[in-house]
């Protein structure tokens, strides 16, 4: 009977014993996932797992402030799985948001060659410089965002990237039409 009793009292030691101490391995494991979120971006791209991995971090080191192991060390595991998910998740929406980019960057790079057609086009059918000067100022202006959200792809800057490409489908979409409208009453001129 002796023997029944005894291993559930070596048990209970053993849990008491455990939580004795600030539970440090747990707590360098989560730091390291949350320094390898950080460096995968998660603070960017999983900004809400990634502050939980934080909150839990700081509530584990208060928890050992306290002398209470058991909670920091629920705290710390709870931190390091957040910060690992945080990873995972950066890791996933950075790569959806490069694929987003180079489809939006490839669409911008046909209707930049189909509105630089259309500009020659014009040009030989001698609209007049003024009239065209509105919509060469437009596609400058497109070109230099698009230069600069390429630039913040070679950077893997996704996020700074997405601005810069805001309605730049639209507007050379516009400069296109005008061009269209602008030969075709030429054309009609010249008819006369």
């Amino acid at each position: 009977m002796s023997r029944r009793w005894l291993s559930p009292l070596l048990a209970g030691a053993l849990l008491v014993a455990a939580c004795a101490e600030p539970p440090n391995k747990e707590l360098g494991q989560a730091q390291g996932a949350i320094e390898t979120a950080r460096a995968a971006g998660a603070d960017r791209y999983a900004a809400d797992e990634f502050k939980a991995a934080t909150d839990a971090f700081k509530q584990a080191g208060d928890a050992v402030n306290d002398r209470d192991y058991r909670l920091a060390l629920n705290h710390a595991i709870e931190s390091r799985e957040h910060a690992q998910n945080a990873a995972r998740d950066a890791a996933e929406a950075r790569a959806r948001i490069r694929g987003d980019l180079e489809r939006t960057m490839a669409e911008v790079a046909a209707l930049l060659a189909q509105a630089n057609t259309k500009m020659a086009a014009a040009e030989r059918s001698r609209v007049p410089r003024r009239a065209l000067r509105q919509p060469q100022q437009a596609l400058a202006q497109v070109n230099e965002d698009v230069q600069k959200a390429g630039a913040a792809m070679q950077s893997n800057d996704y996020m700074a990237a997405q601005p810069a490409l805001n309605g730049v489908k639209d507007r050379i979409e516009a400069v296109i039409k005008s061009l269209d409208e602008m030969t075709t009453s030429q054309s009609t001129t010249r008819r006369r």
